[in-house]
C-alpha cells in the first residue's frame, strides 16, 4: 500500500476592495473608507476641470486689450465661477475627502474611520452641493467674485446668488463630517503603540486641517445665511441704509477663508513631507518641529484675518495688530520648508515623478509665502490691493502650493489605490511642464500688478498686454500638465503594470498591505508592528540618534512604521549596499 501525500493548499487569497461588488449600487452603498476616497476623488476631479475651462476663457479674453468675445457681465460670471468651484468644490475638499479618508485609517492601523456612514453621508451632501453648483452655472452664474462680498451681493447683483450661496452651505457640511470623522479616527482609533509622537506627518497634516474644517465652517455658513436673510426676506443686516455693517460680512468671511486657506495648504504640507522622506532615503529633520509648525499654522491662521480688510476702514492699530500676527504666522512655514531642505541634504535622491511633484511645490510655496510677507506690511498690502499681485500671490500658495500637493500624493499613492503602474516618463514630463506653466503664467501676474494693473478687469492699457500674452501662454502649458494625467493615469488601469505592495518601497503602515488593499486593513498586524516600535527604554540622546545607521533590514524598517522615520524608503545608499 503506498502512502498518500497531502499538499497543504495555498491560502485563498483575500479580495482587495476593488472586488467588493463591481456593481453601482455597490458602490453607492458603501461604508468602506477607501471606495468612498475614491469617489469623492472623481467627484472634484470633474469640478477641477469645469473650474479650470472657466479661467481658460478668461485667460483667452485678455490676450487683447479691448477683450475678444466677452461681455463685462459674462466676464464676471466666468471669474466668480472659477472661483467658487475651485475654492470650495476642489481646494478644501481635495486632499482631506480623497487620501484623507484611504490613507488615514491604514497609516494608524485602524479598520476604517470612526463613523462610516456618516463619511458616506458627506459625500452625498457633497454630491448634492455639486449639483446646486451646476445649476447655478446653467441658470447663468453669478457676478459677485467669490467673495460675495455685500452690500453687492445682497441688493445690487443680478445673478443667482441665493443658488450660489445655497452650494457652498451645503458643502460646509460635507467639509464638518469629514473634519469630525478625521479627529475621532485619529484620537480614537490609533493601534495600541501608536503614540502621538509616533505619527506620520501626514496624519499630523491631516488631524490639524480638521480641526480648522470643524471650528471655521460654521462661521462661514452662518455669514452665507445671513446673505440669503438679507436679500430674500431683507433683514437689516449688512446695509448701512437700514442700520447694518457692510463690514460685518467682510470680518465674517474672512474669518472662516484665512483659515481656509490652511485647510487647502496643510494636507500638502503632509505629503510632501511623505514623498520628501521616502525618495531622498532620509529620516523627516526635526520631526517635532514639524509637528508643532503644523499645529501653529492652524493656529494662528485664526488671528489673521484682518490682513485681507487693511484698506477697509478698520483701525489702524487694528491693521498693525492683524500685520505683525501676519508675519508670525509665517515663522512656522518657513520652518517647514527649512526642514524640508534640510531633509535633501545629504540624501541620496532618486527623481521619481512625485519627488519632481515635491520639489515644484517648494519652489512654488516659497515664492508664494515670500510675496506673502509684502502683502502682510501694511504700506505695501495698501499699493498692491486690488492687483494682480495679489492674484499672483494666491495662485502660488492655494494653486501652485496645494494643486501640486494633490498631484504629488496622487502620483505617489496611485499605485496603492489601483494596484497598477503608471507611465513614469509621461509622468515626469506632466510634473516639470506644471512648475513652468506655472511661473510662466503668474510670474508676470506679479509684475502687471506691482505696475498698477487692477485684478477683475478684460479691459485694459495696451502696456500690460505683453504680460497678459505671457500669462495666458503658461496656462496653456499648465492646461497641457493637467490634462496628461487624465490620459496615462486612466490608460494605466487597462495596460499599466501590476504594482507591488511596496512600489517605492517605504516604510508607513499603508504599505505593509496589497495593491489594491483589502477591504479592512489588517489591524493585529498593524497593531503588532507599532508595538514592536514601542520604545522599551529611555530616549538614546542626539548624537547617537545622529551616528545611528540606516535601516539595513526590513524588519527595521516595518518597525518605523509608526516613528517620525515613516515614509523613508527602505533602500540603502549605494555606497553601504
Amino acid at each position: 500500500m503506498t502512502a498518500l501525500t497531502v499538499t497543504e493548499l495555498p491560502p485563498p487569497k483575500a479580495r482587495n476592495y476593488l472586488e467588493e461588488g463591481s456593481t453601482l449600487w455597490s458602490w453607492l452603498t458603501t461604508t468602506d473608507h477607501k471606495r468612498i476616497g475614491v469617489m469623492y476623488a472623481l467627484s472634484i476631479t470633474a469640478f477641477f476641470f469645469i473650474a479650470g475651462f472657466a479661467v481658460a476663457l478668461v485667460r483667452l479674453e485678455l490676450l487683447q486689450p479691448g477683450g475678444m468675445f466677452l461681455t463685462d457681465d459674462q466676464y464676471n460670471r466666468l471669474f466668480t465661477l472659477h472661483g467658487i468651484v475651485m475654492v470650495w468644490f476642489f481646494l478644501v475638499p481635495s486632499i482631506p475627502t480623497t487620501f484623507g479618508n484611504f490613507l488615514l485609517p491604514m497609516m494608524i492601523g485602524a479598520h476604517d474611520v470612526a463613523f462610516p456612514r456618516l463619511n458616506l453621508m458627506s459625500w452625498y451632501v457633497f454630491t448634492i452641493a455639486g449639483f446646486l453648483a451646476i445649476y447655478f452655472i446653467w441658470a447663468g452664474g453669478v457676478d459677485t467674485g467669490w467673495t460675495f462680498y455685500t452690500p453687492f451681493s445682497t441688493f445690487y447683483s443680478n445673478g443667482h446668488v441665493i443658488a450660489a450661496a445655497l452650494a457652498v452651505f451645503v458643502a460646509g457640511f460635507s467639509t464638518i463630517a469629514t473634519g469630525i470623522n478625521l479627529v475621532v479616527t485619529t484620537h480614537m482609533l490609533r493601534a495600541p503603540g501608536m503614540t502621538w509622537f509616533r505619527l506620520p506627518l501626514m496624519v499630523w497634516a491631516l488631524y490639524a486641517t480638521s480641526i480648522v474644517m470643524t471650528l471655521a465652517t460654521p462661521v462661514l455658513a452662518m455669514s452665507l445665511l445671513l446673505i440669503i436673510a438679507e436679500r430674500v426676506l431683507g433683514v437689516p443686516i449688512f446695509s448701512p441704509a437700514s442700520g447694518g455693517d457692510p463690514l460685518l460680512f467682510q470680518h465674517l468671511f474672512w474669518f472662516y477663508s484665512h483659515p481656509a486657506v490652511y485647510i487647502m495648504i496643510l494636507p500638502a504640507m503632509g505629503v510632501i513631507s511623505e514623498v520628501i522622506t521616502c525618495f531622498a532615503r532620509r529620516r523627516v529633520f526635526g520631526y517635532v518641529g514639524m509637528v508643532f509648525s503644523l499645529m501653529a499654522i492652524a493656529v494662528i491662521g485664526f488671528m489673521v484675518w484682518g490682513h485681507h480688510m487693511f484698506v477697509s476702514g478698520q483701525s489702524p492699530y487694528a491693521s498693525l495688530v492683524f500685520s505683525l500676527l501676519s508675519f508670525i504666522v509665517a515663522v512656522p512655514s518657513a520652518i517647514k520648508t527649512f526642514n524640508w531642505t534640510a531633509t535633501l541634504y545629504r540624501g541620496h535622491i532618486t527623481f521619481e515623478a512625485p519627488m519632481l511633484y515635491a520639489m515644484a511645490f517648494i519652489g512654488l510655496f516659497t515664492v508664494g509665502g515670500l510675496t506673502g510677507l509684502y502683502l502682510a506690511s501694511v504700506p505695501v498690502d495698501i499699493h498692491a490691493t486690488d492687483t494682480y499681485f495679489v492674484v499672483a500671490h494666491f495662485h502660488f500658495i492655494m494653486v501652485g502650493a496645494s494643486v501640486t500637493g494633490y498631484f504629488a500624493a496622487l502620483h505617489y499613492w496611485w499605485p496603492k489605490i489601483t494596484g497598477k503602474m503608471y507611465l513614469e516618463n509621461w509622468a515626469r514630463v506632466a510634473a516639470i511642464a506644471t512648475f513652468l506653466g506655472f511661473m510662466l503664467t503668474f510670474m508676470p501676474q506679479y509684475v502687471m500688478g506691482w505696475l498698477g494693473m487692477p485684478r477683475r478687469y478684460h479691459v485694459y492699457p495696451a502696456v500690460f498686454q505683453i504680460w497678459h500674452v505671457m500669462s495666458t501662454g503658461g496656462a496653456g502649458v499648465l492646461a497641457i500638465a493637467y490634462v496628461l494625467p487624465l490620459i496615462y493615469l486612466p490608460l494605466s488601469l487597462i495596460r499599466g503594470d501590476p504594482a507591488p505592495a511596496n512600489p517605492w518601497n517605504a516604510t508607513g503602515l499603508e504599505w505593509q498591505t496589497p495593491s489594491p488593499p483589502p477591504k479592512g486593513v489588517h489591524l493585529s498586524a498593524a497593531a503588532a508592528q507599532a508595538k514592536r516600535s514601542a520604545p522599551t527604554r529611555s530616549r538614546p540622546s542626539a548624537m547617537a540618534r545622529a551616528k545611528a545607521p540606516w535601516n539595513t533590514s526590513p524588519a527595521a524598517s516595518v518597525s518605523t512604521a509608526s516613528t517620525p522615520n515613516a515614509g523613508m524608503c527602505r533602500k540603502l545608499p549605494p555606497s553601504s549596499q
